[in-house]
């Protein structure tokens, strides 16, 4: 059976389009309508501001109304995920209200959900040429936004489908000496100790030095790696065995802010692992997205891997409210203006996101396959406009 498919990475909508769309806004509608199958991210909340501000947020309280899903329909978008950092930004409420609104407007959305159960399910989009099933992701989130699973006692608790990675930092003897010396007689971990002496916290290795949440080693060298939870692979593999076999095709979707160096183009070392074992596992593709910029692609056993594919839409800057806590951050007034919280923010365009051009790059692959296996695959860059919003 030959397929096709179409994809982006962040659609951070905060604003209409304007009527007709945009200069360039036809040939990239062009292009995606080639895949029979059209995903995006949604990186932002959908709702009026129904819903309180969270404690936390993904770096800033995203909300746009919910008719700009009118807007992404316009590009032909068919199946979405709601799996990252701002997934929950306006509480339980928001992500419920968006949820509702993104349903609303017929499109099958994956990642969230009123318990673990609903958020890790994959949801499917009839295409077609045969049916897609879509799991979606997110390794960055605040712990609080993670959903949780129900029990024959209680109901699960609303949220995000998580994936979940440990880091192991490496230093040399010398280093570990010095280090130890340094956590002993500041006594900056006793609470860790006090609470696994009681029976509070599971007991860590004798070989392993801790520090707050951080864990070393001693090795020949320094450095770190990351691997994903044990518990989790063994989650997402029986997630994707289920989706294998209610669809011809299965899509997963990750949302990765890490990095494994200063650049945001680097990999993490779990981010690699968990793609190939999801093609292990019987998944077809993985469709990254989540450090605003883009990454490498690999084909993994004649499968395709996007680690990242930028954003698509970048409206940052694009709020009219937004909770105290985001005021406070800043040292603001919670009476103080959007414009003065964003000057704040990005410190007048001279620092952040503003002032990078890669972020305003992107990438749309176009794929086919025959009876899942690649034959076919296009990628078309696309300038979000660096020189207009910089300008």
């Amino acid at each position: 059976m030959k397929m096709s498919f179409t994809a982006v990475g962040d659609a951070i909508i905060q604003r209409h389009m304007p009527f007709g769309g945009y200069p360039g806004f036809k040939p990239v509608q062009q292009f995606l309508a080639k895949g029979d199958t059209r995903f995006f991210n949604l990186e932002t909340t959908l709702h009026h501001y129904e819903s309180y501000g969270s404690q936390y947020s993904g770096g800033g309280y995203l909300c746009g109304p919910p008719e700009v899903l009118q807007d992404i329909k316009k590009f032909g978008f068919n199946v979405a995920s709601f799996a990252n950092n701002h997934t929950l930004d306006y509480s339980y409420d928001g992500m419920a209200i968006t949820l509702k609104n993104v349903a609303q407007a017929g499109l099958p959305c994956a990642g969230a959900g009123l318990n673990l159960q609903e958020a890790s399910q994959p949801v499917y989009y009839e295409s077609p040429t045969g049916r897609v099933a879509v799991i979606a992701a997110t390794s960055t989130f605040n712990p609080a936004a993670m959903a949780g699973r129900a029990s024959s006692y209680l109901p699960g608790r609303p949220g995000l489908n998580p994936l979940r990675f440990e880091t192991t930092y490496y230093v040399t003897s010398d280093q570990a000496k010095n280090l130890k010396q340094v956590i002993e007689q500041t006594h900056i971990d006793d609470e860790n100790k006090f609470l696994r002496a009681n029976g509070f916290a599971p007991p860590v290795p004798k070989d392993t030095l801790t520090l707050g949440n951080y864990n070393f080693k001693v090795a020949n060298k320094t450095g770190h790696t990351t691997k994903v939870l044990k518990k989790d692979l063994t989650r997402f593999k029986k997630l994707i065995l289920e989706a294998k076999a209610q669809a011809e095709y299965v899509l997963i979707s990750l949302h990765c802010h890490e990095m494994q160096d200063m650049s945001r183009e680097s990999l993490p070392n779990f981010l690699q692992e968990f793609a190939h074992k999801c093609i292990d596992y019987g998944a077809d593709a993985l469709v990254g997205h989540g450090p605003h910029a883009i990454r490498g692609l690999e084909i993994y056993k004649e499968k395709p891997i996007f680690y990242s594919l930028g954003d698509f839409i970048l409206n940052i800057q694009d709020l009219k409210k937004a909770p105290a806590d985001y005021f406070e951050s800043f040292d603001l007034s919670p009476d103080a203006t959007i414009s003065e919280l964003f000057e704040a923010q990005w410190a007048r365009n001279t620092r952040g996101m503003h002032v990078d051009p890669k972020l305003y790059e992107a990438v749309i692959p176009f794929w086919q396959t025959q009876d899942g296996k690649l034959t076919e695959l296009t990628l078309a860059p696309v300038e979000l406009g660096f020189t207009y919003f910089s300008s």
